[in-house]
């Protein structure tokens, strides 16, 4: 599944290219996981002003309105100036514009693209109003980041993979985050103390910063805007690693199951 990395590296290849763009046509392909909420032909004409985003969600701000679109498990984007191929059976949205097209690639039709009058439109508050602060952001600070912790008994891994204290640190980052920060997984949130609290927050900056400078993860579908896969997977210190010894101490990397997910650790640098 797309996580945060791979969605801001999508945002970034194509955000400055649509800037501008006029809306020229749009095609909806298959139902995808919510429906578009107005006609395509409505949103011709209509300027894109920016891309932003919000946890996993672009936020594309319209003249009018905006879209959020979301890669659900296994979708891409794909931008162009030049005219696309015709679209395929797993390709679901396009977007002509005067200055290129966009394309929404997804096998498993998890994602979606939806439009909003606004971000305080009901719909938008449905699917955003609930995110946690974003990590890269100013706003990820960190005593509130420790209080969030105490309030909750579950495992750290459960609480970082939640979204509502931090959005967007998927399973491998969490894994990764507390690798760094030398946490075991299953530890419950309340008893991390302040020092140990201080360099996960820090390992979650670091680990999700190095993850869009290295173009995300490309573990089975995902490329970025331009048809290229990431590269953060080459390099992560236990997450897919178990079974091999550690790249700090040699222990060999293990793996559990915590809700469903797969959970990498050291049993020796993560106490």
């Amino acid at each position: 599944m797309p996580e945060l990395p791979e969605v801001e590296v999508t945002r970034l290849g194509f955000a400055e290219r649509i800037a501008g763009a006029r809306i020229e046509a749009v095609r909806m392909g298959k139902p995808l996981r919510w429906a578009l909420a107005v006609e395509p032909s409505a949103l011709v004409g209509r300027t894109v002003q920016a891309v932003r985003r919000r946890g996993k969600y672009l936020l594309v701000d319209l003249d009018e309105g905006m879209l959020l679109l979301h890669l659900g498990m296994s979708g891409s984007l794909r931008f162009s100036r030049t005219a696309l191929p015709p679209p395929g059976p797993h390709d679901h949205f396009d977007m002509v514009t005067h200055q290129g097209s966009l394309r929404l690639n997804d096998p498993r039709r998890f994602g979606a693209v939806v439009y909003a009058q606004s971000e305080d439109a009901p719909l938008a508050v449905k699917l955003l109003g609930k995110l946690g602060v974003e990590p890269l952001g100013d706003g990820f600070g960190f005593d509130a980041f420790l209080a969030g912790l105490k309030k909750h008994k579950a495992p750290i891994k459960q609480v970082l993979l939640a979204g509502e204290l931090v959005v967007g640190v998927g399973n491998i980052y969490a894994s990764e985050a507390l690798f760094l920060a030398g946490i075991r997984p299953t530890l419950p949130a309340l008893r991390i103390s302040r020092p140990r609290a201080l360099c996960l927050h820090a390992a979650v900056r670091d680990v999700l910063a190095r993850a869009v400078a290295r173009g995300g993860s490309t573990l089975r579908d995902f490329t970025n805007t331009d048809g290229q896969s990431g590269y953060f997977q080459l390099e992560a210190t236990v997450y897919g690693r178990a079974g091999e010894p550690c790249r700090v101490c040699s222990a060999t990397i293990r793996q559990i199951r915590q809700g469903q997910r797969s959970t990498f650790f050291c049993p020796t640098c993560q106490k």
